[in-house]
């Protein structure tokens, strides 16, 4: 993929956006580097973490030690299991690390219901399988096996929507380091892993509808839970950071504004925990008020004050893009959203705290 094709393209590949950055870790990388591994363990941290000297910038608001954890765990003959609430940012953290580790992060398999071995693993064309029969011509590899073929990172994303026997097909690829197409005769029939292949994968601790995984599998993992943001600046900053950058790619020139965002994180982080700053029990919301959430929301309503009134949104677009959200999972999440703005938000000042009250009478069924 080149520039000149991502032009147009809404979210480039990571290893497409911060080109320049791994290839000035790559010049400067004199670390010792795993076997496969496009950087070293070093070079690929400070890619994640960033690295001023470098001019690399942080991608990743998390804990380092998380990083240091996780690639090591790569370097191993485990897995990598990332566990956490959704929208922690955790398909970040394995598109960020394929990239750093492969120097490609487009070997992905999204979990589901209707996911299949055939999707993880490799089909055939169906065309050449009748007129020549099962030949590596006629195998059409999927991700699991292009990244064990080529020594590269695989990342399964939701892999705990699958049913449990497709998850189970990462068994010998994760202990025995093969994979078996015994429709090809001979030595085509076995596909050994190259140095560099492992295997990401994330799974969300909230959602409804997903399966276990079997112990036999879990033993093939390392699990490392990622967090929310614990501080209230890092959120806000990276909430700004982000949204700005989605809004620049929508067209929209003008930056969020700073108290709009700050309301927005200041009530994503009471819903979300069920307590207001200054210590007051409230109630929680079941639909997931996650810091990616809150991107989305920012997102909108600089969109909704862009392009129907020429400003830069407002509360009162705040409440209206945040019913979207209270919506998602239970009817009475916007009862709880409306008593919060109601009940808890009386004894702040600032007029966008006034704007956020008074808005309150547009949430549906107000």
């Amino acid at each position: 993929m080149t520039a000149t094709t991502t032009d147009h393209v809404q979210r480039p590949p990571a290893e497409v956006r911060y080109a320049d950055e791994l290839a000035r870790l790559r010049a400067a990388d004199d670390a010792p580097t795993p076997p496969g591994w496009a950087l070293s363990l070093r070079a690929a941290r400070a890619f994640i973490v960033g690295d001023e000297r470098l001019g690399v910038t942080r991608k990743f608001v998390g804990d380092p030690s998380l990083i240091d954890r996780a690639l090591v765990s790569l370097a191993t003959s485990r897995g990598l299991l990332l566990v956490g609430d959704p929208g922690t940012a955790k398909s970040l953290l394995s598109e960020l690390l394929a990239a750093a580790v492969s120097g490609d992060s487009t070997l992905t398999i999204q979990g589901g219901a209707a996911t299949t071995e055939d999707q993880i693993k490799y089909s055939w064309n169906y065309a050449l399988l009748v007129a020549e029969g099962p030949t590596e011509r006629s195998l059409v590899p999927a991700p699991l096996l292009r990244g064990m073929a080529h020594g590269q990172v695989v990342r399964f994303e939701e892999i705990t929507r699958c049913p449990l026997e497709v998850q189970d097909c990462l068994l010998s690829p994760l202990s025995d380091r093969v994979l078996a197409v015994p429709e090809l005769p001979g030595d085509g029939g076995m596909v050994f892993a190259k140095e560099g292949f492992n295997i990401i994968a994330t799974a969300n601790t909230r959602d409804r509808g997903v399966n276990d995984m079997s112990s036999a599998l879990k033993r093939r993992f390392n699990f490392e839970t990622v967090f929310p943001i614990a501080d209230f600046d890092t959120e806000l900053s990276l909430v700004e950071a982000e949204a700005g950058t989605l809004l620049r790619r929508s067209g929209v020139t003008a930056p969020p504004r700073r108290d709009v965002l700050e309301v927005l994180v200041t009530a994503f982080r009471e819903l979300r925990a069920g307590r207001t700053a200054r210590g007051d029990e409230m109630e929680r919301l079941s639909a997931v008020m996650s810091t990616a959430e809150a991107v989305s929301v920012a997102h909108a309503v600089g969109l909704r004050g862009w392009f129907l009134r020429g400003d830069t949104g407002n509360a009162a677009d705040l409440v209206s893009c945040l019913a979207g959200t209270a919506a998602k999972d239970s009817p009475e999440d916007l009862a709880k959203l409306r008593r919060y703005l109601e009940q808890h938000t009386l004894w702040r000042t600032g007029p966008q705290w006034r704007e956020l009250r008074d808005a309150r009478r547009e949430l549906p069924g107000g």
